[in-house]
């Protein structure tokens, strides 16, 4: 399968793997429509692409704003006349214990990685079924699978996400529509830097994983080919990919390993 003259609608476009995905569908040929709140910072990731700005749309939007959504969907369609591709990329992630984080802080987290997330992908269903074929990719993370400390809320909304999204892709299957969810290990993004504290204030700190983690552009290029095969779950990373194995066949273990790891 191939991405050339895929309409394809990217959250989260303006910096870490959402960057790294427009560039990488943009050079197979896609047709790009780039959100987040940052509309400055997608005009320049529109800038860095070579080629026809006419195959790139910025729509920027805040995925907290559901009311909003359905509308910034018909935008969506009416720029190319369909999405073939809706990449769920936006998100916010935690670091603070438990007891130390105020509900509003669990709630922002919940809003913009699990609501946000559905709330787009339900403005979109209803022309996929209409057009009986699209493709609902869903990044999320290995704290999807397991969690460890200090990400109580950022693990919390990514399991939710598998709970939801896999329910999702059996209801339909029957319209030829596609679910991936993809879960990265450390990926050298900002989403650590910009991760809530307990109080809501920003953690402003890059965790030791995710400075030795592998690069955006990477990534992507390790991501696309198995979009393309259709992949249900997707696992990208490094040896904290095993967490995902350990917690199916040995939970104790995964445990116990965890509580003596160090964590940031």
């Amino acid at each position: 399968m191939t991405f050339k003259n895929k309409a394809i609608w990217i959250t989260g476009a303006s910096s870490g793997i959402g960057e790294a995905l427009a560039y990488a569908l943009h050079e197979r040929g896609a047709r790009l429509i780039l959100s987040s709140r940052r509309e400055e910072a997608l005009k320049e990731v529109k800038s860095n692409c070579a080629g026809s700005p006419e195959d790139i749309h910025i729509l920027p939007l805040d995925l907290t704003e559901t009311d909003a959504l359905d509308d910034k969907a018909r935008q969506a369609r009416d720029r190319y006349g369909r999405i073939d591709y809706l990449f769920n990329n936006g998100g916010i992630s935690q670091r603070s214990l438990a007891v130390d984080t105020k509900l509003e802080v669990v709630r922002k987290v919940m809003e913009v990685n699990f609501f946000g997330s559905v709330a787009l992908t339900k403005a979109v269903l209803p022309a996929m079924i209409e057009r009986q074929g699209g493709h609902i990719v869903v990044t999320s993370s290995v704290m999807g699978k397991f969690g460890t400390r200090l990400r109580s809320s950022y693990a919390a909304s990514k399991h939710a996400l598998h709970g939801y999204f896999d329910c999702l892709r059996q209801e339909v299957h029957e319209h030829n529509i596609t679910v991936t969810l993809v879960c990265p290990g450390y990926i050298k993004t900002d989403i650590t830097r910009n991760a809530l504290e307990g109080d809501g204030s920003k953690h402003d700190k890059m965790g030791r994983g995710q400075q030795e983690g592998m690069l955006p552009g990477e990534f992507a290029e390790k991501l696309l080919p198995r979009i393309a095969k259709q992949k249900n779950e997707i696992y990208i990373g490094g040896r904290e990919i095993a967490g995902v194995y350990l917690k199916r066949w040995a939970p104790g273990l995964l445990n116990k390993l965890l509580l003596k790891t160090e964590v940031t």
